[in-house]
């Protein structure tokens, strides 16, 4: 038994012993333990990361302009070194809904919306917005949402140019007002410049405004009934139409072509999309508003990378949608008619000479 208990004893201290030196190993690593390959952890982190993801959700690819959009913004974007998905909702506001949910779903790192109905596409933001996502409302504001930029022209302004074109024309008659679709807030504010500009005119009984109405979907075939409505109710004495767009007034003055009237009446668009200008060279389309869409494309491309990055954006102006002042930037519209067609959208490229004169 005596010789048992100092045997036990000695067992003891070396396991002791031993412990202790791996614990000792353990407080004082190696170099190479401390920092494990630091450069393959970062390339790894970069790899995950990828290009910066942008989602593009559309209203229509219907009209000429937004075909251009279209393409103008995927070019930027690719440009820029992102990547870039495009979904299309052919005017249907559940399905502009579900799109957004697949590009959400998909990752995108910023949601860039045409909004088809600008209330319901509240909905579109909050989702977004859920899934970390930052939104930009790009040409037409999204109503009653936290949207954190919105980019377009000056639409009250451009409403603001077709009037002083119409007046300046016909200062005193029987004007025509063909709205766009009553959706869409773009719609609103152009005639909120229209009539703007019209508002002295009417006061002082220069101008009477006999027929005033929207248009659904923008459509021209809406447009050209409404058209034929105002003739009708008038006996066909018109003396001025301003349509909120040049689909709006391609519908607008086939009614007046069925009439004979076409050329006689001074009619106003925008987009300057090329059948318009067409019609302007023929004499049939007084003016059309020019929005240079590559320079939309090209500044909302570049601010949708810096949301993603997390950049503050310096905005030049704030529009309230309904919920909050929305950081905006508004691009200026340019007039156009028969006299600077080739220094506005020929010299800019957004049409070709021979498109335009069949040259």
């Amino acid at each position: 038994m005596k010789r048992f208990i100092p045997h036990c004893m000695k067992i003891m201290l070396i396991v002791l012993f031993i412990f202790l030196l791996i614990a000792c190993e353990k407080a004082e690593p190696t170099e190479s333990e401390s920092s494990p390959e630091p450069s393959l952890e970062l390339e790894e982190e970069g790899a995950e990361s990828g290009p910066i993801h942008i989602g593009f959700s559309m209203d229509t690819l219907e009209e000429e302009r937004w075909l251009k959009d279209r393409e103008l913004f995927k070019k930027e974007v690719e440009e820029l070194g992102a990547k870039i998905d495009i979904m299309v909702a052919n005017e249907d506001v559940a399905k502009q809904i579900a799109q957004v949910e697949t590009l959400i779903h998909n990752g995108v790192d910023v949601l860039v919306i045409v909004p088809y109905n600008t209330e319901p596409a509240a909905a579109i933001v909050e989702k977004a917005h859920l899934a970390g996502i930052k939104v930009i409302s790009y040409d037409r504001l999204i109503k009653n949402a936290n949207v954190d930029l919105y980019v377009s022209f000056d639409n009250e302004m451009v409403g603001e140019l077709q009037a002083k074109a119409i007046t300046s024309l016909v200062p005193t008659g029987k004007y025509v007002y063909i709205g766009g679709a009553i959706t869409d807030n773009n719609a609103n504010l152009i005639k909120k410049g229209v009539f703007k500009v019209l508002q002295p005119y009417i006061q002082n009984g220069d101008i009477t405004v006999v027929y005033d109405q929207w248009t659904e979907d923008w459509n021209p075939d809406n447009a050209y009934k409404n058209m034929l409505a105002a003739l009708e109710a008038n006996h066909n004495k018109i003396d001025a139409v301003i349509a909120a767009n040049d689909s709006t007034a391609e519908g607008a003055i086939r009614a007046l072509r069925e009439k004979g009237l076409a050329g006689k009446i001074p009619v106003a668009g925008q987009d300057a999309d090329l059948t318009a200008v067409q019609r302007i060279v023929q004499g049939e389309q007084a003016m059309t508003v020019y929005k240079p869409i590559s320079s939309l494309a090209k500044e909302t491309a570049d601010l949708a990378l810096k949301l993603a990055d997390g950049e503050t954006i310096k905005t030049n102006r704030k529009i309230n949608n309904g919920k909050i002042e929305v950081p905006s930037i508004l691009l200026s519209p340019i007039e156009v008619n028969k006299d600077n067609i080739d220094d506005t959208i020929i010299a800019d490229g957004f049409h070709s000479r021979e498109d335009v004169y069949g040259e």
